[in-house]
């Protein structure tokens, strides 16, 4: 039986069992403990023994212990590949880790000045301000990339032509930004559709759903759109 160590909040976590889901496959999941104070401490001594980085997902299958999402997705294309979650053209497929790439580390990189709506303003008002000028400016990136993202997807259901891994990476960050009360996606119409299609599924209403549960435990006043 595959093992899923995860996060509560971890979007990268949520990419593997998404993926795990679209195949069908059985697996078990521990979630890691995590506080809005101390984050994932203390560490998991599972996470801590298979990963050099202490951070979740770890994925264990027999004797198998993978970390990263990437390296996670990688691997169970192979090992079961059907349905598969990658494109069989060579081309095609690379394109298809480049919109994960661009999910986890560009999309992401913006989202990244977001993530302090979840805590309690700061006790000093111009560390608080400063943060609010930064998300501004992160958020004009983010509606940039939405825009090259919607030039990209068109009028496809799917980034890669059928339900991908691009998609995964791309639908989760584009959830954290909903979730941070980032740009909405109502002026990006073919985005919209797309992301709407996705909640449809099972497995991504799954992880949205697990998402907002976290967030209601963790932080039951933050205000969500």
């Amino acid at each position: 039986m595959i093992k899923l160590y995860a996060g509560p909040l971890s979007l990268f976590s949520r990419k593997i069992s998404i993926a795990l889901r679209e195949k069908d496959l059985a697996f078990t999941e521990e979630l890691v403990a995590f506080t809005q104070e101390r984050g994932y401490a203390p560490k998991h001594p599972a996470v801590l023994a298979a990963n050099p980085k202490a951070q979740v997902p770890v994925l264990v299958d027999g004797d198998a212990v993978l970390f990263d999402s990437t390296v996670i997705l990688e691997y169970l294309e192979d090992a079961y590949p059907e349905p598969p979650l990658y494109p069989r053209d060579a081309r095609a497929k690379a394109r298809c880790r480049l919109l994960e790439v661009t999910a986890d580390e560009i999309l992401f990189a913006p989202v990244r000045d977001l993530l302090y709506r979840t805590e309690p303003p700061h006790a000093d008002p111009a560390v608080q301000a400063k943060r609010e000028v930064t998300a501004q400016l992160a958020e004009e990136r983010i509606r940039q990339e939405f825009g090259r993202l919607q030039q990209y997807l068109g009028d496809q259901p799917f980034f890669c032509g059928r339900l991908s891994v691009a998609d995964i990476g791309l639908f989760m960050t584009t959830l954290f930004v909903q979730r941070l009360g980032g740009p909405r996606l109502a002026g990006f119409p073919q985005l919209d559709t797309w992301y709407r299609g996705l909640l449809a599924r099972p497995a991504f209403a799954d992880a949205a759903d697990q998402i907002a549960a976290a967030d209601r435990q963790l932080s039951p006043d933050l205000a969500r759109g």
